[in-house]
């Protein structure tokens, strides 16, 4: 299988720790970005494939996909072990509709947030982190009596970590108002899936100037 990501797509990143994970036989291709451009030009497969000329896409011989969600799904399939949703169907429906909310709910505050690096104090900017640290709140209720989201390794803390990852980027971080979150940080960090993919993320933000959060600096230390 190919993957078509990019070195700085948080959507990509879920895909390729999601197939590290599952140990899927996935070859990973960076298209071309630079800091000032972006995407731009775009890959021609990507473009074939994704109406919306966006990675992540996937191609497992005819079959060409895009959507990091729907990417997950097949990987799923695939693979039934180990397994990355819940068995049980009610679990399971709870377990998607939170790997949904980081990406439909969590990360449009930390995409407003990017735009306002320049000025932390705007109005729109205190929103934004104002409704991430109340969905950091949500999520430290759910890990009261559970290790993970929800309640084993899942797509829902693949995902939920890398939009927190930017979102700790972009101003929005965790604090000790947090405690159980913050240890679910660290342990997700400490995977070596994520440390193998958020850390070439982190090298590569290093290497054109971009500061790095410190706990990923700790996780790939340790």
């Amino acid at each position: 299988m190919r993957l078509y990501s990019g070195p700085l797509s948080m959507f990509g990143a879920k895909v390729e720790i999601a197939a590290l994970e599952k140990g899927l036989p996935v070859k990973v291709f960076m298209v071309p970005y630079d800091p000032q451009r972006g995407y731009e030009p775009k890959h021609p497969d990507v473009v074939r494939i994704n109406p919306k000329r966006q990675v992540p896409v996937l191609i497992d011989g005819e079959l060409e996909i895009f959507d990091s969600t729907q990417i997950l799904e097949y990987f799923e399939h695939l693979s039934p072990e180990p397994a990355l949703w819940p068995v049980d169907p009610k679990a399971r429906a709870a377990a998607r509709l939170l790997e949904h909310r980081a990406d439909e709910v969590y990360f449009p505050h930390i995409i407003a947030l990017m735009g306002l690096q320049a000025t932390p104090e705007d109005p729109a900017a205190v929103a934004a982190r104002a409704s991430a640290a109340a969905f950091y709140g949500e999520m430290e209720a759910l890990l009261a009596d559970r290790a993970f989201l929800a309640g084993t390794l899942s797509y829902a803390d693949i995902g939920f970590f890398m939009a927190s990852l930017f979102g700790e980027r972009m101003g929005a971080v965790m604090g000790r108002e947090t405690p159980l979150l913050l240890a679910w940080r660290e342990a997700m960090a400490s995977r070596p899936a994520v440390r193998q993919v958020a850390g070439a993320m982190m090298d590569y933000l290093t290497s054109i100037g971009r500061p790095v959060p410190q706990f990923m600096t700790a996780a790939a230390a340790g």
